[in-house]
């Protein structure tokens, strides 16, 4: 298969994977810190756990309502503009926060915060599929991924040192959590409108022929895939397209099952409280899913075992999740979460190069969104299935064995997926 020479995939590479790395990391810590704050911000409110676990997922129904309309807008406008709007307007949201002190008041902030960042994850696969060929695009999506493992390695300790600043200048922990976390989200939103290029032909860092050959072989990929020429929702009801979705709902369960109280669960490791200790050790496991993520999609650009790797990966997380509260030992405890963390961040961005592989334009743009919004119902479902199958079995044991019984199920799932086959190519490339 066709690439782009290997200095070409490089300096594109280095202009914008590290940007959008930082963009990520900036969204899953503002997705993710209602995890760090879960203690206190219960102890302060009175909020009750099916209370907590309902706010946590409730964040995932406003994102998955305007997914497909957000990507579309960004398809149209550019993800210059778009992406510093969701940037800006979910960074404020995330900072409103601090007046979270009922469960009302939680429930519609993290409502409003799902609907600003709708858009944000899709948008930016997109966006990749604008730049970078089907042969590095998992690669490159890898790198892309590495911003949530990264986000609990430098967000975890600066996470648990916010809750200590409890009382500084009158404002809870929980209220600087937010507040700063919020307003760095917003910071760097301002900044992407004056860093990113909509599309290669607008990059004036490139050179006129590398714009061309850029734009030369995309167009030539995107010739063999489904584009304009059908009507979207015939488009978003093919079953492979519904079956992707079901697929992802099921990834982002387990995900996002263990995000939301890994915290908590390591600091019933430690025998301790959630603060920069516990933020410190909870950034264990991200050091090993950041090697998976590097790794994994690495390996499968250059097999093109796709499928079969996905499905070991997703058996590897099923099992961690499941060990993970099945040993009392701390250590083995801790072993089981890197296995788990490390599984079900590095399968993503192989899954994302399936429905890359023959979807473009349009058609790319909604199903994208459609499949990643089924992966939000996954963000909301999981807490609360977590919660009931713990009070179901009178087990707080329950919940993660059950998400683990999904993830399996999602890694058998994964073998009838269709595959875009062999993308690995024998001109090297840098991504």
């Amino acid at each position: 298969m066709k690439t782009l020479p290997a200095p070409l995939l490089a300096k594109i590479s280095w202009r914008l994977l590290p940007f959008l790395l930082l963009m990520y990391i900036m969204a899953f810590l503002d997705r993710a810190n209602v995890g760090f704050a879960k203690q206190a911000f219960q102890a302060d409110t009175g909020l009750s756990d099916a209370a907590f676990a309902f706010g946590a997922g409730v964040f995932f129904v406003g994102y998955a309502l305007l997914e497909v309309p957000s990507n579309l807008i960004l398809h149209r406008v550019g993800a210059r503009l778009w992406m510093c709007r969701i940037m800006v307007s979910w960074g404020l949201v995330s900072a409103a926060m601090v007046f979270a002190h009922n469960e009302t008041s939680f429930y519609v902030l993290r409502f409003l915060l799902g609907v600003a960042e709708a858009g944000f994850f899709p948008g930016v696969i997109l966006y990749l599929t604008y730049w970078f060929p089907q042969a590095v695009r998992g690669k490159a999506m890898g790198f892309f991924y590495f911003g949530a493992p990264l986000a609990f390695i430098f967000g975890s300790p600066l996470s648990g040192l916010l809750l200590e600043m409890d009382g500084f200048a009158g404002i809870h922990g929980w209220q600087w959590l937010f507040a700063v976390e919020g307003l760095m989200a917003t910071a760097v939103g301002i900044w992407a409108y004056w860093y990113l290029d909509n599309r290669p032909a607008d990059a004036t860092w490139l050179t006129t022929d590398e714009r061309q050959q850029i734009q030369r072989l995309l167009d030539s990929e995107d010739q063999h895939k489904t584009s304009h020429g059908r009507s979207l929702l015939t488009v978003l009801c093919q079953p492979s397209v519904l079956y992707l979705c079901l697929v992802y709902l099921l990834i982002q369960a387990s995900v996002y099952g263990v995000v939301f109280y890994l915290p908590t669960q390591v600091g019933g490791l430690l025998g301790t409280k959630v603060g920069l200790m516990v933020g410190l050790v909870s950034a264990i496991p991200w050091l090993c899913a950041l090697f998976a993520a590097w790794w994994i999609p690495s390996y499968c650009d250059r097999t093109g075992l796709r499928r079969q790797t996905a499905c070991l990966t997703l058996l590897m997380a099923a099992a961690g999740i499941a060990c993970s509260v099945t040993f009392a030992n701390p250590l083995l405890g801790m072993l089981a979460l890197c296995f788990a963390a490390s599984g079900f961040i590095a399968v993503q961005p192989v899954f994302w190069t399936f429905p890359s592989s023959y979807l473009a334009g349009s058609a790319a743009a909604a199903s994208i969104a459609l499949i990643n919004s089924f992966g939000a119902l996954g963000g909301f479902i999981a807490p609360v299935i977590k919660h009931w199958a713990e009070g179901a079995f009178n087990s707080p044991a329950a919940g993660l064995y059950l998400l683990s019984a999904t993830t399996v199920l999602a890694a058998l799932l994964v073998l009838g997926i269709h595959s875009p086959g062999r993308t690995a190519s024998k001109t090297p490339a840098t991504v």
